[in-house]
């Protein structure tokens, strides 16, 4: 099946008063899948390379950190995938910039940067600084010339495609920014730009246990598009974008990363799993706590629903994964060496329809 490049991604929510209405408590059936003891990727919609080529690894005797990080430079290198890596959409300056996290489940070490212009696959330099300081983040410019130091080329990660759809952007700009006046929590109408979220945001994230029972996990964005030249999503943000804990389970997020970043949602997924949950159940307690949560009136649709989507990916000891959104129309990716990789609907709270 074809990759959702970010064009055909905006189906994961559905455009804000575009003959949508929300259908609430309404959940698609289990779709948990068990690696029957063997190694399994599970990733977002746009993963499916990934998990191909993490399951590769796999098969072959790759760690499981090892598989995710060569699953996610699949996508890292394709400039038709806007959302991460080279070819993804640009801060408001025409600038890309990369944020990047990995955990490593059997020694519980992490890595990751923010903000990393220059450098096509921050997965990668997000390994080295778990592997080669003593840090966890490091972001800008002190995350470059740490990814200069270890030999990493710094190159052009705009795309003609990309450089487009940002002169568009720049072309039409008023209020469609993420600049605010002030407001209160009543306040909807400031200028927020919700309506285009699902086209100007997207992540991968990639979770597998190898042969062996170990869990790793890495989530690698260009984040939001026309972003403030030094947001930081929450993909580098471990217990945020990416949580791995060895004895129990994973979990990534993909989504609006200020949603995430307040609600510590990765850690809370795997701290479920370990009381019992399964991985599909833990997403969606992440999504109603989220929903819960979000009390910004700029932030929510006509019924008091989070007005964008983020959805979670998790994958626990046993071997099985589970995926959850807000809202209906996201997919995860996931292959248990039975074949080729395959995607499937992620469940959700509230189910968009046309009116």
């Amino acid at each position: 099946m074809a990759r959702m490049k970010r064009r055909t991604f905006v189906g994961t929510l559905g455009l804000l008063g575009g003959g949508l209405m929300a259908v609430p408590g309404a959940a698609v059936p289990l779709r948990a899948a068990a690696s029957g003891g063997g190694p399994v990727v599970i990733s977002s919609g746009n993963g499916l390379p990934a998990v191909n080529t993490a399951m590769e690894r796999l098969t072959a005797g790759a760690s499981s950190l090892d598989a995710v990080i060569a699953g996610v430079n699949v996508v890292e290198d394709d400039p038709n995938d806007m959302t991460v890596g080279y070819g993804g959409l640009p801060n408001a300056d025409g600038i890309v910039e990369l944020d990047a996290s990995v955990m490593h489940g059997p020694t519980h070490r992490a890595g990751a940067v923010a903000a990393l212009r220059n450098i096509k696959n921050p997965s990668k330099v997000a390994r080295l600084v778990m592997e080669r300081t003593d840090h966890v983040l490091l972001v800008g410019e002190g995350a470059l010339r740490f990814a200069k130091m270890h030999g990493f080329k710094e190159e052009e990660l705009l795309t003609d495609a990309s450089r487009e759809m940002w002169v568009k952007w720049k072309e039409n700009i008023s209020t469609q920014d993420d600049y605010l006046p002030p407001h209160s929590p009543e306040d909807r109408d400031i200028g927020s730009r919700l309506s285009d979220v699902m086209q100007t945001y997207g992540t991968i994230t990639c979770l597998a246990k190898d042969r062996n029972g170990d869990l790793s996990g890495v989530t690698t964005t260009s984040g939001l598009a026309w972003k403030i030249p030094g947001r930081v999503g929450d993909s580098p943000i471990i217990g945020a974008g990416l949580y791995v804990d060895n004895q129990t389970g994973a979990a990534g997020s993909t989504g609006r990363g200020e949603a995430n970043l307040t609600n510590c949602s990765a850690v809370l997924i795997v701290d479920a799993m370990g009381r019992g949950q399964s991985p599909e159940e833990a997403c969606l307690g992440a999504c109603r706590r989220i929903a819960e949560r979000t009390k910004m009136k700029r932030l929510q649709d006509a019924d008091g629903r989070p007005a964008f989507n983020v959805t979670f990916y998790a994958v626990n000891k046993r071997g099985e994964v589970g995926s959850a959104a807000i809202w209906s129309g996201a997919w995860f990716t996931v292959n248990d060496g039975n074949g080729p990789g395959r995607r499937l609907e992620s469940a959700y709270l509230y189910r968009r329809v046309q009116k």
